[in-house]
């Protein structure tokens, strides 16, 4: 992990915690949910998942009040094997994601679109394809599989997003905490906090004292937002 942190632009630490304490952990931050951003997340890969299985990530984003986004995302990568061109890109953001028990590095490749891009695709009005830049495209057709459009992709999603950027008293970091609301009404809640890669050991052990000083649970079991998302809409889809 620290040979992958040193070659990488951020860190970001995470935390999920269960259904059972997210009331009591909001309390314990001192978090307002109504300062929260709404966000509608969209995936697109193909029934069976073959984009997640090959560690390719299509997603857009819709915000509230803000302009939409896309990103191409794959993990894992390794850092120092990745093109000297695409390296460079200031599109380019190399991140460490840590939690407990697990990490992983991704290379993301981001758009800022307009505030209907996402919306016309969602509704059938625009291809997929035009949600990406050329660079994006590119880098798409680099790592997808064989034989799989842009274009051929299926909708996953939406997801309704509450992201909520917070500093809590008594700690000098800020922290984000993102409410995943899921169709079966499941929900993830999910602490973050980002960082400089040199930063992030004095970071991990600041965040992982203060939690704890909080009453906050880091022993449950780890989900991540993306691959049970995934998992959900595949599963629907499939029935």
């Amino acid at each position: 992990m620290f040979a992958l942190i040193g070659d990488a632009d951020s860190v970001e630490l995470k935390l999920t915690v269960p259904d059972s304490d997210q009331r009591s952990t909001a309390m314990a931050l001192g978090m307002d949910p109504l300062d929260a951003e709404i966000r509608m997340v969209y995936f697109f890969d193909t029934p069976d998942l073959r984009l997640n299985q090959a560690g390719v990530v299509v997603r857009a984003r819709r915000v509230q009040r803000k302009g939409d986004d896309a990103v191409v995302k794959l993990r894992p990568v390794v850092p120092s094997e990745l093109p000297d061109e695409l390296r460079a890109s200031p599109n380019l953001v190399v991140e460490v994601d840590a939690m407990p028990g697990g990490y992983v590095c991704s290379a993301s490749l981001k758009a800022s679109l307009g505030t209907t891009d996402v919306r016309k695709v969602a509704l059938g009005n625009r291809p997929l394809r035009k949600l990406f830049t050329k660079e994006q495209r590119a880098f798409y057709a680099a790592h997808a599989p064989d034989g799989i459009a842009l274009d051929d992709l299926t909708l996953l999603g939406p997801i309704l997003v509450l992201k909520l950027k917070f500093k809590p008293k008594d700690y000098d970091q800020k922290l984000v905490a993102e409410l995943w609301n899921y169709p079966d009404n499941s929900r993830i809640l999910e602490l973050s906090t980002k960082c400089a890669p040199e930063d992030a050991m004095r970071v991990a052990l600041g965040a992982r004292a203060f939690l704890r000083d909080r009453g906050v649970d880091l022993s449950s079991e780890q989900q991540t937002k993306t691959k049970t998302a995934l998992d959900y809409f595949s599963k629907a889809l499939a029935e």
